[in-house]
C-alpha cells in the first residue's frame, strides 16, 4: 500500500468517526490500539508510578494477559492501523516478539510502536531483532518504531527516571538500536522526553545532544496527571506560558534541522508541530478545543484485558473486561458501558493533551488536518 493509499484510507476512516461521535450510527473498529503488555517496570519515575506500583507488589505482573488470551482478543479485534506497544516496561516481556507475530497475523497493522526505559539494554536489543526478523516474515516494509526515553542529560535523567545508571544504559540501548536501523530500512529509532517541571530548564540541552546523536525522529510530551500513572495528585506538569516558552524554541529546531530529515519523517514532523499548538491551547482553556474521539477511533487495552478509552481516563472509566466477556472484542466495544463512557467524553467532560489520541483527533478534523497538510507542505519545500 502506497503511502497516498493509507492516507486515503485514513481519512475515509475518519468519516465513520464522525458519525459515531454524533451517535448516527455504531463504532466501527478503531484504527489505533495501543495493548500495555505488562505491569511489570523497573523504573521509579517521578511522573509515573507504575513502577512503585510494581515494585510494591510483584505480583500484579501475573495478570498480564497470557498469548493465548491475546490471540482471542486480536482474533477479535480485526484490522488496525496503529500498534503502540505499551507497558510498564514492554522489553520485560520475553515473549514480546510472540505479541508482535499475533499482532501481524490477526490485526494487519500499517506501523507498530513500542516505548522502552532503555534499562535493559541487551533485552531491548535482541527482542527489537526477533521482532523485525517476524515482522518480516509478514512486510519487510512495515515500519517498526522503538522509542526509548530521555528526560534529562547524565544524572538528572537518572534522578528524574529513579534508577541509578539508566543514562548510562540508555546511551548503551541507542547505540544498539543505530546498529539495528542501519541494516533493517524499516526500523526507526525514536527518542522522547516527558516534559515536566522537573527537566522544563533543560529542554534545550536535551534536544541538543538529541540531534548530536543524528536521530532522525525526536518527540516530546507533556507530563500528565492520569489514572494509568496512580499520579492524579501529584504536581507535575510544568504552566502553560512556560510550556509555550519551551515548545516555540523546539518548534524552531525542527524546522532547522528538517533539512536531513526523510520525507515520512517531515510529514511525522508536520503533525507533531500542529499537536503543539493544540496541546498549549488545551492547557490555557482547559477544554476540549476540538473533539475528542477517544473510545471510537482509539482503544487501550490494559495489562490485565481491561478496556480503556485512553490512559489518562483509564481506570477510572473502563469501558468492559475482557476476560469477563469471554474475550470478545465486539461485546465489549458496543456494550452498554462503553456508550456511556463515549457519551462522557462527547460531553465534553474530560481534556488533555495526550499526545497519542490528539493526533487521530487531527486527522478527524478538517481545520487541524488542513494545519498539518500546510505545515508538511512547507516543511518539504525546505530543500
Amino acid at each position: 500500500m502506497s503511502r497516498v493509499q493509507f492516507l486515503l484510507e485514513l481519512f475515509l476512516n475518519t468519516v465513520g468517526f464522525r458519525l459515531a461521535r454524533s451517535q448516527i450510527k455504531k463504532p466501527e473498529n478503531p484504527i489505533a490500539l495501543t495493548y500495555s503488555v505488562t505491569a511489570a517496570c523497573q523504573s521509579r519515575c517521578k511522573t509515573c508510578n507504575i513502577g512503585r506500583k510494581y515494585q510494591q507488589d510483584p505480583k500484579r505482573k501475573d495478570d498480564d494477559l497470557a498469548l493465548t488470551e491475546i490471540e482471542k482478543i486480536f482474533k477479535g479485534l480485526g484490522h488496525i492501523y496503529f500498534f503502540n506497544i505499551s507497558g510498564g516496561e514492554p522489553f520485560l516481556r520475553k515473549d514480546l516478539a510472540e505479541i508482535v507475530d499475533l499482532a501481524c497475523r490477526h490485526l494487519k497493522p500499517k506501523i507498530i510502536h513500542i516505548p522502552t526505559n532503555a534499562i535493559a539494554s541487551e533485552a531491548v536489543r535482541d527482542l527489537t531483532w526477533s521482532c523485525l526478523e517476524i515482522i518480516g516474515q509478514y512486510d519487510p516494509k512495515l515500519p517498526l518504531t522503538v522509542k526509548p526515553s530521555i528526560d534529562g542529560i547524565g544524572e538528572l535523567h537518572d534522578e528524574i527516571r529513579g534508577v541509578r545508571g539508566n543514562f548510562r544504559q540508555l546511551k548503551t540501548t541507542i547505540k544498539y538500536l543505530k546498529d539495528i536501523e542501519a541494516e533493517y530500512d524499516n526500523f526507526h529509532l525514536e527518542l522522547g522526553t516527558v516534559v515536566s517541571r522537573f527537566n522544563i530548564n533543560h529542554l534545550s540541552e536535551i534536544e541538543d545532544y538529541v540531534h548530536s546523536l543524528g536521530v532522525q525522529s525526536y518527540r516530546n510530551e507533556i507530563a500528565e496527571n492520569r489514572t494509568e500513572f496512580f499520579n492524579l495528585q501529584e504536581d507535575i506538569s510544568p504552566d502553560p506560558d512556560t510550556y509555550e516558552s519551551l515548545i516555540e524554541e523546539f518548534s524552531a529546531k525542527i524546522r532547522r534541522n528538517i533539512k536531513r530529515k526523510r520525507h515520512l519523517t517531515r510529514l511525522a514532523e508536520a503533525f507533531r508541530l500542529t499537536y503543539y499548538d493544540l496541546a498549549i491551547k488545551i492547557l490555557r482553556e482547559r477544554r476540549q478545543v476540538i473533539p475528542c474521539f477517544a473510545g471510537i477511533s482509539n482503544v487501550h487495552i490494559n495489562y490485565d484485558g481491561e478496556v480503556w478509552p485512553c490512559c489518562v481516563l483509564g481506570y477510572a472509566k473502563p469501558m468492559g473486561a475482557l476476560r469477563k466477556e469471554g474475550y470478545d472484542f465486539q461485546k465489549v466495544w458496543h456494550s452498554d458501558q462503553a456508550r456511556e463512557v463515549r457519551t462522557y467524553i462527547q460531553n465534553g467532560c474530560c481534556a488533555c493533551p495526550l499526545a497519542n489520541q490528539a493526533y487521530s483527533n487531527i486527522l478527524c478534523n478538517s481545520l487541524y488536518l488542513a494545519r498539518s497538510i500546510k505545515k508538511f507542505i512547507m516543511l518539504f519545500m525546505r530543500q
